[in-house]
């Protein structure tokens, strides 16, 4: 049973926290270099930098997600699975082999041998995404204790992450780099705890995957 002397606190609670959602920030920029466009025969693949020894890797689930976004919707495109890719192309992008930088790509891609495989996958554009998310700031505190009258939590915590990644498009065909996209998402998480803590999670990483998805898909399909 919660002590009459809550009950003030946890009315307050259940008034104040459907005012209290993640807030989420989101915004995407576009640099062009060179037209583009695909025909319905032709494929894209979307890579996260996988060099070792590397503490800055994309994240798996970040790319999993922006080319899932590609392939759904009445205008998704084909988009090969990142592993399929891999193996295909084994050993050229395996993560201790794997180009460093967009710049090592026109090297690599323009290999003969390289150059027959991709052909024979279909593919068009090469996506390469940089970046993390990371948790940029934090506040509040949060207690909790088992007493005779029972167990709880009492507090109130705030943490802000920062979504940051960039895509550079390669364009299979010309070996050459057509654009580059950029997705920030800041966002600021709450957990108050009345006895039970309840989190108000900003999803920051979803909402960069999805712009960067629904950019990816104009910018690839569009001329100009």
């Amino acid at each position: 049973m919660i002590p009459s002397a809550r009950l003030p606190a946890l009315v307050f609670a259940a008034l104040l926290l459907p005012l209290l959602g993640g807030c989420v920030t989101a915004t995407v920029q576009e640099v062009r270099e060179a037209d583009t466009g695909m025909e319905s025969h032709e494929s894209v693949v979307v890579l996260g930098r996988r060099t070792l020894p590397s503490n800055r890797e994309t994240e798996f689930g970040f790319v999993s997600c922006v080319s899932k976004n590609m392939r759904g919707g009445g205008d998704g495109i084909q988009v090969i699975d990142e592993q399929r890719f891999r193996d295909a192309m084994f050993p050229w992008f395996e993560p201790r082999t794997a180009p460093a930088n967009t710049s090592d790509l026109p090297e690599i891609i323009n290999q003969p041998e390289l150059a027959a495989r991709l052909e024979e996958l279909g593919l068009r554009y090469l996506v390469w995404i940089e970046g993390d998310t990371d948790r940029t700031d934090a506040g509040g505190s949060l207690t909790c204790s088992v007493t005779t009258a029972g167990a709880g939590c009492f507090g109130f915590l705030t943490w802000e992450n920062d979504s940051s990644y960039e895509a550079s498009v390669w364009d299979i065909r010309t070996g050459n780099s057509v654009g580059r996209i950029s997705s920030d998402a800041v966002g600021t998480s709450y957990m108050p705890a009345v006895v039970v803590p309840l989190p108000f999670i900003a999803r920051v990483r979803s909402s960069a995957c999805n712009s960067m998805a629904d950019q990816l898909k104009r910018f690839l399909t569009t001329e100009s």
